[in-house]
């Protein structure tokens, strides 16, 4: 396990997993390149009892011979090629039977591409599990897939022989901050925190991403290889990304077009006048979809009901491309080199970073000292202001004080103008005149480097972070 880089969580509940006298039916889902199939053979150290993974695009007779192939290099005996799921469950019933290990590891990774149309190998799982190894104390079956959709609907919310059969469910979520720097120190990669978050604006703490990195280069040289070199590995990430995830993914594709040019994010209905998408559960189910894969974020807010529910988009990668990549017919190879700074630039940083640190409240909140008290966190709109008053991140505490917070990204401290003075003092004075609350609100500030001392700053923030606290 030395080339594991956090997942401390996931690690001691796999461990438990292994040390309990019961069998267990485990599934381990999240987005595309996140890392599941990397932490499960560094955890086990690929010694499995046995092990499959599904081939993309193939047919059940190629699946099944797939099947066969890895059986035999288990068992080193030639097995007969199944005819079916139900005869090949039963080839590896046959060879666990034989085993005299106390735990049997059975991992079947891909298993969305495995389960082809008509190919039974959802009710031939079925079976296999609640036939024969739930009912002994010696098997760990994990499973794992990328398309969160055919987790959630196949195994999760299975409604047939697999409803409430699964054990143990680990979503598997992007590194933190502080992960990647952990990541980045045991690769050599010699950069500051500046750099380190800038680098969590554009690729989010995504394993496979973070590992494309090359040591030698700078962020910037790094950036322009990776995203706008004519073979960069990152710049047609996209056309794939979704399209492995879900089914007819291009409306999932235009409801993240559509955040993707809105800071603030959309309400349900906006969403829809926005990507003309009908007005149905179809819908419904694409933003569950998103949101379970951790593309999207949906926030209540405060003193609203759940169908004023904001959408934001949450992956970096997606952000990124849509400001950068998409529809850009960009041919300079050091683009962003010859973007630092400028008003694109600057639009897209304010943007991210406010999603760097939301993807970081439980880092705010012991910076705050209020880890252990119960919150909510949401963002709130006005809705009879004229200028349309935003506020991105509210924290309600139990301790009856909201956390009302800015955050700015800036390459030196930020300073408070008397305009931005004004603008916040609006901003509290309008969302207490609106939600009428009784509670305090605490003006807290989150910027990369603090914020400049001086008249206007003065009596107006109770709360000061900057990005070190976010690590």
């Amino acid at each position: 396990m030395t080339q594991l880089i956090g997942r401390e969580t996931e690690r001691k509940i796999l461990t438990s997993l292994v040390n309990i006298d019961n069998s267990e039916f485990v599934v381990i889902y999240g987005r595309r390149r996140i890392g599941k199939t990397f932490l499960i053979r560094e955890y086990f150290k690929n010694s499995f009892d046995f092990q499959l993974t599904g081939l993309a695009n193939l047919t059940t007779t190629q699946q099944l011979l797939n099947f066969q192939t890895a059986l035999q290099k288990q068992t080193k005996k030639k097995i007969t090629k199944p005819k079916s799921w139900f005869e090949a469950f039963h080839q590896l019933i046959v060879m666990l039977e034989k085993r005299k290990k106390q735990k049997k590891v059975v991992f079947l990774d891909e298993l969305p591409w495995i389960d082809t149309p008509k190919s039974d190998f959802i009710s031939a799982l079925e079976h296999f599990w609640n036939s024969w190894a739930s009912a002994r104390k010696d098997i760990l079956l994990i499973v794992c897939g990328s398309a969160t959709s055919w987790i959630t609907n196949k195994l999760i919310n299975n409604k047939g022989g697999l409803h409430n059969r699964l054990t143990c469910k680990i979503k598997l979520n992007a590194f933190t901050l502080n992960e990647c720097e952990q990541y980045f120190r045991k690769r050599n990669i010699k950069w500051n925190r500046y750099q380190i978050v800038e680098s969590y604006m554009i690729m989010g703490g995504i394993p496979y991403y973070l590992s494309l990195l090359q040591p030698e280069l700078s962020l910037y040289q790094n950036i322009d290889l990776l995203f706008f070199a004519q073979n960069g590995m990152l710049r047609n990430e996209f056309d794939n990304l979704y399209a492995s995830l879900f089914k007819h993914s291009e409306n999932h594709v235009k409801i993240i077009e559509a955040l993707s040019r809105k800071t603030e994010g959309f309400t349900r209905k906006e969403l829809i006048t926005n990507t003309k998408l009908p007005n149905g559960g179809g819908t419904t189910k694409k933003l569950e979809e998103l949101e379970s894969s951790g593309f999207i974020r949906r926030y209540t807010p405060i003193e609203k009901k759940t169908r004023d529910s904001q959408y934001h988009l949450t992956d970096f990668y997606s952000m990124f491309y849509f400001h950068f990549i998409n529809g850009n017919k960009i041919n300079d190879e050091n683009y962003w080199m010859n973007s630092i700074d400028n008003s694109n630039h600057r639009a897209w940083a304010g943007f991210a970073f406010e999603q760097v640190c939301m993807a970081h409240i439980a880092e705010i909140k012991i910076k705050l000292g209020i880890s252990g008290i119960k919150t909510k966190s949401a963002a709130w709109r006005s809705k009879e202001a004229e200028n349309g008053v935003q506020i991105d991140l509210l924290i309600e505490r139990n301790d009856q004080v909201i956390n009302l917070c800015e955050m700015k990204y800036a390459i030196n401290e930020f300073t408070i103008n008397k305009k931005y003075n004004e603008n916040l003092r609006n901003k509290i004075g309008t969302f207490k005149s609106e939600t009428k609350t009784r509670k305090a609100v605490f003006m807290t500030m989150i910027t990369t480097y603090g914020v400049k001392q001086n008249e206007y700053s003065m009596g107006l923030i109770q709360n000061e972070l900057t990005m070190e606290d976010l690590f």
